[in-house]
């Protein structure tokens, strides 16, 4: 998209109009913010979304010190022309506090359960909380860098690709032994307890080492999210 391509917002007097962003994927609302024709502008131009930050009164690229950037998939003023509707791939987690959207609860706070019915985009599911996974990406990026004499996740990625990729496969038959004993146990019609337990915790290491082989080899999951992304919309 050109500069040539920027619409024609109807600023307010203080030259401002506020900015809805919504992601790509599935039509979540992750932030509202405010864009003056500058910030317009850089974002066109760059691709990336910015905004005018008004209590620093200057343009501000989201991201900038986070690195979880917006990146432009399009644009769409509303019906009067004052505001303006930003779809984007997010990189990480919106919201300062580590949660996807700005409109989530703290990330340990309660959640409200929705009452369940049918909605335009399916039936109604939970959120899963896989932004909490940002948390132990953080965790583990922090080893890698540090490298404590006390971390397992140190140990793991000192000793190279072979060392934590074979936890990698030893998780993953782990996980399909755990998914095998809980079919076993649903087809025999008996309690189900311990083998969804064996199955969630099994699953659990399986992601815990392929985060920590992704940091071995210097690779961000952004790039796999990505990856997935691409492979959604295809």
């Amino acid at each position: 998209m050109s500069a040539d391509a920027a619409p024609a917002v109807r600023f307010g007097s203080d030259g401002l109009a506020p900015a809805i962003v919504q992601d790509a994927l599935d039509g979540r609302v992750l932030m509202l913010a405010y864009i003056d024709a500058e910030a317009l502008a850089a974002t066109i131009a760059t691709g990336e979304v910015h905004f005018h930050s008004r209590s620093r009164d200057r343009l501000w690229r989201k991201g900038e010190t986070s690195g979880n950037v917006l990146r432009l998939r399009d644009l769409a003023l509303d019906c009067d022309g004052d505001g303006i509707l930003f779809t984007v791939d997010p990189v990480g987690p919106t919201c300062h506090r580590g949660t996807r959207s700005c409109f989530d609860p703290e990330p340990d706070a309660p959640r409200a359960t929705a009452a369940p019915g049918p909605t335009t985009a399916g039936p109604a599911r939970s959120a899963q909380g896989f932004a909490w996974l940002e948390t132990l990406w953080a965790t583990i990026a922090e080893r890698a860098s540090a490298r404590p004499d006390s971390s397992y996740t140190a140990r793991l990625i000192a000793g190279g690709v072979d060392v934590a990729g074979r936890k990698v496969t030893e998780e993953a038959t782990e996980v399909l032994m755990a998914a095998k004993d809980d079919a076993s146990a649903a087809a025999a019609g008996v309690d189900r307890t311990a083998t969804r337990a064996a199955l969630s915790g099994e699953t659990a290491d399986l992601l815990y080492h392929a985060l920590v082989l992704l940091a071995e080899r210097g690779l961000e999951p952004a790039e796999v999210i990505s990856t997935l992304r691409e492979r959604h919309r295809a």
